[in-house]
């Protein structure tokens, strides 16, 4: 494949189950280097395409062509160029944190040298060089998310994806691996993630689409949706009682976008310290908080706020 080349290239990417399309005709590319991400709300079809990129779900229908070859026809050819971190982890309990990297290094038909050579390179990597001879069956989340990052790094792999990474993660934890990805990203690694945490995808990835009922609603930088797709800062009014009617057009046009909470109301906008005494003069709050926009306000604005079962 040439330079130039998308890793991951996909058009008009389908997957049904049944009567089910989990994924509906989707387009992308994922260019060699970059954090691609997939946001999106439980359903939305990340899952079943990460499992199409990773071959082990062939394609109902479209384009798909990962580092140039075809997964349906190639499928043991790609998964040899790939990482993969599960969204649960599949360690073995029973063995060491160093025989975890070992024999699944020696699937890749690494010599036992090499294998071991990799394993301490990676236990120092992830931070685990001081458990490397205990059991894997009493370490942390965390320490086990660390773990399986590094077994999927054992075959020097092209891309790595990462479906959910940090999910049932503390915050500790969830910084210590987005601490490891970002190293892998700066070390030049391709890396494709699913996620439904927003600051996780602010964090991580240089771009992104946002998957809602099987579809891509939006796509592009973290800071480049929020500019497009929202306001620069948003006021969050809280009231003691019930909240009153809010008529934009009567707050100096310092409004773009206005949004009824149960517990609170959202005031879009790009000058929150300006809107502030207006808003007090007119509803009078119970108290204010000015914040910058986030993803969050992305995504809920595009997928909504209603759970999808």
């Amino acid at each position: 494949m040439s330079a130039d080349e998308p890793l991951i290239h996909a058009r008009g990417l389908v997957k049904k189950f049944g009567d089910l399309t989990a994924v509906d005709a989707i387009d992308f590319d994922v260019r060699l280097g970059e954090a691609f991400g997939f946001l999106g709300p439980n359903g939305a079809g990340k899952s079943s395409t990460m499992r199409m990129i990773g071959c082990v779900s062939p394609p109902t229908a479209g384009a798909l062509r990962i580092l140039g070859l075809d997964p349906v026809a190639d499928g043991a050819r790609i998964r040899g160029r790939l990482g993969v971190v599960p969204q649960l982890d599949t360690l073995d309990n029973e063995l060491t944190v160093r025989e975890n990297l070992i024999i699944y290094g020696r699937y890749f038909g690494l010599s036992r040298r090499e294998v071991r050579v990799r394993a301490d390179r990676l236990l120092e990597f992830v931070q685990l060089s001081e458990r490397a001879n205990d059991k894997v069956e009493p370490l942390s989340g965390g320490m086990k998310r660390r773990l399986t990052i590094a077994r999927s790094l054992v075959n020097d792999p092209e891309v790595l994806l990462l479906d959910e990474p940090t999910t049932g993660l503390d915050p500790q934890a969830r910084h210590a691996v987005w601490d490891r990805l970002t190293r892998l990203k700066q070390q030049g690694v391709t890396l494709v993630l699913t996620t439904h945490y927003m600051d996780e995808a602010e964090q991580l990835c240089d771009r992104l689409v946002i998957m809602d009922r099987g579809r891509i609603a939006e796509e592009g930088s973290p800071l480049d949706l929020i500019r497009r797709l929202s306001t620069r800062e948003v006021v969050e009014l809280r009231f003691e009682a019930e909240a009153p009617p809010v008529d934009p057009a009567r707050l100096n046009g310092l409004v773009a976008r206005t949004e009824v909470l149960p517990d609170r109301i959202l005031l879009y906008t790009d000058d929150g310290d300006a809107l502030v005494p207006v808003v007090h003069e007119q509803l009078h709050p119970q108290s204010v908080l000015v914040r910058r926009s986030t993803l969050e306000d992305v995504f809920l604005r595009l997928t909504g706020r209603t759970l999808v079962d």
